[in-house]
């Protein structure tokens, strides 16, 4: 198959799967950042959100499950091979949450919804990719580097390396243990909490999303000749990449990241069909789009800034314990609750009476 369609091209084509499974969990699933973290601050629900601790759960049991049996090497991941900067994480964390409150999305929610017929994301789509590339090689690459330079680290950047090199413990078997933790945490009290196996199950099925691209960008980038690189799904700047290739096909070429973002598309379409819910819809509110751009920009710019967004930290770099993806995430979590404030209560918060 390498040499019917070439390294890019099969590249493209395993983001392209993975990426109509995660379009399915969004929307049949309803597998969402933005809701599960609203649904459990507003509705005093935290069923989505347990979604997402089972999916890292998985995540991480899987892709340690493949460093194990030597089919996935790390150090191959930039998330564990370049530096971690706490600036970055925490400021770029909490943009991208914020960002996410205003826009009502974030790029993978808003890829989705795209794909469900709603216009309003398209121009969110567009204006994070653009606003991501101007961060990562655009006007504001030289102010990035300058305040946020990620080199090449010494030491492995990931908890499960730290603590072995502390312990002697295999890093394998910590990271299998975080993840058994991880999994029995979320799991404790679910049915409590209206937590249903079918979202259980498309927890799962992320989890196994994610560390099934560390396998076949690993396996591409050991069998291959491009050198292509060992990627799970994000995006951020994929959706930038997305664009560019869309506008230069001619002169760039094929990327599991632009084989990703267009299969959310295709696969929440998909879902959509399947379950009756898509719709045509575009934006009637002049101050909800300009909120919503608004907010889109912020979300390009901190995610490139935090090396990831909600999914690419969130999930890809979890999987691998990153020292930078619980503090990321937390951030993005406090920068979408204060944002999520301002959205439904005002800011400041308006008096009774």
């Amino acid at each position: 198959m390498i040499d019917t369609i070439g390294e890019p091209g099969l590249a493209a084509l395993m983001g392209l799967g993975g990426g109509i499974v995660l379009g399915l969990a969004a929307r049949l699933g309803r597998f969402c950042t933005l809701g599960a973290i609203e649904d459990q601050i507003y509705g005093g629900s935290s069923a989505r959100l347990r979604m997402w601790g089972v999916a890292i759960a998985v995540a991480v049991l899987a892709s340690f499950a493949l460093i194990g049996t030597g089919r996935f090497d790390p150090m191959s991941s930039f998330y564990i091979a370049q530096s971690f900067s706490l600036p970055a994480a925490i400021l770029g964390g909490l943009v991208f949450g914020y960002g996410m409150a205003m826009s009502g999305n974030c790029g993978f929610g808003a890829l989705a919804r795209l794909g469900g017929g709603e216009l309003r994301s398209f121009v969110i789509v567009l204006v994070m990719g653009i606003s991501a590339y101007f961060t990562l090689a655009g006007p504001l690459s030289h102010f990035r580097v300058a305040l946020f330079d990620r080199p090449a680290a010494s030491e492995p950047q990931g908890f499960a390396q730290i603590l072995g090199g502390v312990t002697g413990v295999s890093p394998v078997a910590i990271g299998l243990v975080a993840g058994l933790m991880i999994l029995a945490l979320t799991l404790r009290g679910a049915r409590g909490a209206g937590m249903n196996m079918a979202q259980v199950g498309w927890g799962a099925l992320v989890g196994l999303v994610i560390a099934s691209a560390w396998a076949g960008t690993q396996w591409l980038a050991t069998a291959g000749f491009d050198g292509l690189p060992v990627v799970s799904h994000t995006f951020s700047a994929p959706v930038g990449e997305t664009i560019l290739y869309a506008m230069t096909s001619s002169g760039s070429r094929l990327s599991f990241g632009i084989g990703s973002v267009c299969g959310i598309v295709f696969g929440a379409a998909i879902g959509s069909l399947a379950n009756s819910r898509f719709r045509w819809e575009a934006c009637d509110d002049p101050r909800e789009l300009r909120r919503q751009i608004f907010g889109a920009a912020l979300m390009g710019w901190g995610a490139v800034t935090a090396a990831g967004c909600s999914i690419g930290q969130g999930l890809s770099a979890f999987s691998l314990l990153a020292v930078s993806a619980p503090l990321t995430l937390g951030a993005i979590y406090i920068g979408t609750a204060i944002g999520l404030r301002q959205v439904i209560e005002g800011w400041p918060l308006r008096q009774p009476g």
